[in-house]
């Protein structure tokens, strides 16, 4: 079977037979991929009115199980954005209703942020329809293919993540 990768690869090879072009055939794949991936999870947040930034701060707090609270520096981490950006999105997900502040027991100078019932409801719907749509993504690749790329995933990832 041949795609579109194939063809760019071909076209570079004669173009530059000088190069080792072995990683386009990986990571233009893996582009390609992560387009549909954002298409997927663009129309499964869409349907909830939520934003991709508002499901990863949700999902976050609801990760994290009952009382699905964190300190806004964990948000942080759990996030990887500024304190600043936080700040933001933490207000904005308050005005929706989705989270509340409250005092940090362990810091008076702290905040507690909780995910709301109205929160965990969106935040719940979003994340199903978006296994869905992920499962349809996956859906040509038998159960043991999808272990073994997510294993070598897992392997291509540590030095960022490790």
């Amino acid at each position: 079977m041949r795609d579109d990768v194939d063809e760019l690869a071909e076209a570079w090879a004669r173009e530059r037979p000088d190069l080792d072009l072995a990683p386009v055939a990986v990571f233009s794949r893996i582009s390609r991929l992560s387009r549909h991936l954002d298409l997927a999870r663009r129309d499964a947040f869409a349907a909830y009115a939520i934003e991709l930034w508002e499901f990863d701060v949700l999902a976050a707090l609801r990760r994290t199980g009952a009382p699905y609270e964190l300190s806004p520096g964990r948000l942080l981490r759990e996030t990887l954005v500024t304190s600043g950006t936080m700040t933001n999105r933490v207000d904005r997900l308050a005005a929706r209703g989705f989270v509340e502040r409250s005092p940090d027991p362990n810091d008076r100078r702290g905040v507690i942020v909780a995910l709301t019932d109205a929160g965990r409801e969106v935040v719940d719907a979003a994340l199903a329809d978006l296994l869905d749509r992920e499962r349809d993504l996956l859906a040509r690749l038998p159960e043991r293919d999808r272990t073994a790329l997510a294993a070598l995933l897992r392997e291509l990832l540590e030095p960022f993540d490790g």
